[in-house]
């Protein structure tokens, strides 16, 4: 009996996505927690793995080739991942092309655009003074969030998942569009909102959703803890030279 995939994981959008993958997909794994508010993703262990010091990563023990395999970076994960299982990553190449362009408009777009936007919104009033630098991030980062929402509305008018069928192109993109942090009205998306409701519908994309809820530290907070968590997030922490 292979081991159980390890998931190295802390509860955020980038997480979400392979913990949905992995609950809609049937495999076993672990979860190996990452706090990133208390600087765990720096560590030698997690950086052996993820070499950009950033959660998701996974180790397979039972690799393509029987021997382990460590993946960073959650586009490839899922790619991986859905090749290992057959499940959501079609073989044939015109649809696997499909899902593949979706999958990367997520990863190159969605995911910075609308984790710019959290941070400008959310994050930068407690560190940046200058608030005419955080009133240009907000509009910047948030009208270009409110186009790829765009995008997406007009992808989903005449079909329910942004590949055809469902496929890691949703899992993807789905945990993005949850938080309440990025100024947008889901109401201007009817289609999008719909999409939102119905991969939030799947049983595998709750329990995917709710892993670690436990775990998850409200970073927003005031206090010294946040503020030191805040650091650690945005690469501020201090360095031993």
């Amino acid at each position: 009996m292979s081991l159980p995939i390890e998931l190295w994981y802390w509860p955020t959008p980038n997480g979400w996505k392979v913990s949905i993958a992995l609950e809609e997909m049937g495999l076993a794994y672990e979860v190996k927690p990452v706090n990133i508010g208390a600087g765990e993703q720096f560590t030698p262990a997690f950086q052996a793995i993820s070499p950009n010091g950033r959660m998701p990563a996974i180790v397979d023990p039972d690799g393509p080739d029987g021997q382990p395999i460590s993946l960073f970076e959650s586009g490839a994960i899922l790619q991986y991942l859905g090749a290992k299982s057959g499940r959501f990553y079609p073989a044939d190449p015109r649809a696997k092309a499909e899902v593949d362009q979706w999958l990367f408009w997520q990863v190159g777009g969605l995911g910075p655009m609308a984790g710019q936007t959290h941070h400008f919104r959310q994050y930068a009033p407690a560190m940046i003074l200058d608030q005419r630098q955080i009133a240009y991030g907000v509009r910047r980062y948030t009208d270009e969030t409110h186009r790829l929402y765009g995008v997406m509305d007009r992808r989903l008018a005449d079909r329910d998942y942004l590949a055809g069928d469902y496929s890691i192109a949703d899992m993807a993109a789905w945990p993005w569009i949850l938080p309440a942090l990025q100024g947008q009205d889901l109401e201007e998306f009817p289609n999008l909102k719909a999409w939102v409701a119905r991969v939030g519908d799947r049983p595998a994309v709750r329990k995917g959703r709710a892993l670690g809820e436990d775990l998850r530290r409200n970073l927003a907070a005031s206090g010294t803890q946040a503020e030191a968590a805040r650091r650690m997030l945005f690469g501020q922490r201090a360095r031993k030279e």
